[in-house]
């Protein structure tokens, strides 16, 4: 039976593979992957990668349920933050914008996007996709309710959507000025 210390240095080493994965996609998309490349930039060996991941589809998955954990967990945080103020939803939008604008954009992220597109090809992934989804519309409800948006359920779809495609504008365009607020808030004062 494992100890603590085993088991930490095998999340551990898990947690840096599905980094590494994040990565490599990111950077070659996902018909650049190789375990190769993965065990390389997670430095560990081929045998370790493939005993944490015995298929890559597992492997993608998992990389992509730890970037929406992780994710959400970090915008959690910067909920929890503001949820006190009582903030109006022209506020809140604002306050979104500058918490979008702050958000590191790199590799990880860029995988991520590409880790949704591959979900549409391959039906291995579509349930972590799902599983991602959800847990971005939950966040979204958490900060509908919190504003005392009428009818918060109906909206979580359509703001995590916006979201994710400014999201995906300001990834394929390289403008990190393009606007949250506005269109957010024209959203939820149209659903109203």
């Amino acid at each position: 039976m494992a100890g603590p210390r085993t088991r930490d240095r095998l999340v551990n080493t898990r947690e840096s593979i599905l980094h590494a994965t994040l990565e490599v996609v990111g950077e070659q998309g996902v018909g650049g992957l190789t375990n190769r490349r993965i065990a390389r930039q997670a430095e560990v060996s081929l045998g370790t990668l493939t005993y944490h991941f015995p298929s890559q589809t597992a492997l993608l998955r998992e990389a992509m349920l730890l970037f929406a954990e992780e994710e959400t967990s970090k915008l959690t945080g910067f909920v929890d933050a503001y949820r006190e103020k009582g903030l109006s939803v022209e506020e809140a939008a604002s306050v979104v914008e500058q918490v979008i604008a702050r958000l590191p954009f790199g590799t990880d992220e860029l995988g991520a996007h590409e880790l949704y597109l591959q979900a549409a090809r391959d039906s291995g992934l579509q349930d972590a996709a799902a599983r991602c989804f959800a847990a971005y519309d939950e966040l979204a409800l958490v900060i509908l309710r919190t504003l005392g948006v009428p009818s918060p359920e109906r909206l979580t779809g359509p703001v995590v959507a916006l979201i994710a495609g400014l999201q995906l504008r300001r990834l394929a365009t390289g403008d990190d000025g393009v606007p949250v607020a506005l269109p957010l808030m024209m959203l939820i004062r149209g659903a109203s």
